[in-house]
């Protein structure tokens, strides 16, 4: 009974250990994403929210302000929602 306990807690602590370290990843990489906002790098998908290059291939013009976007799919919601 014992071995069983203590294999119980070895396997819950290498399961935090390895789901903490994922959070950690996607946090380090949210950070990093709005900092190259920040510099201009990426800007924001409006529809998704996913960061995306400011040169992306996927743009509308709207005026003087250009919209980029992560997918045509997104592109295509956003021109539904404005018109």
């Amino acid at each position: 009974m014992l071995k069983f306990v203590i294999f119980a807690v070895a396997c819950y602590i290498l399961y935090k250990l390895v789901t903490n370290d994922k959070k950690k990843k996607v946090q380090v990489k949210n950070t990093h994403e709005e900092e190259l906002a920040k510099e201009g790098v990426l800007v924001k998908d409006p529809v998704c929210g996913t960061y995306v290059s400011k040169e992306s291939d996927i743009r509308i013009k709207e005026g003087e302000e250009v919209r980029c976007f992560c997918s045509y799919e997104c592109r295509d919601k956003y021109l539904k929602m404005v018109r």
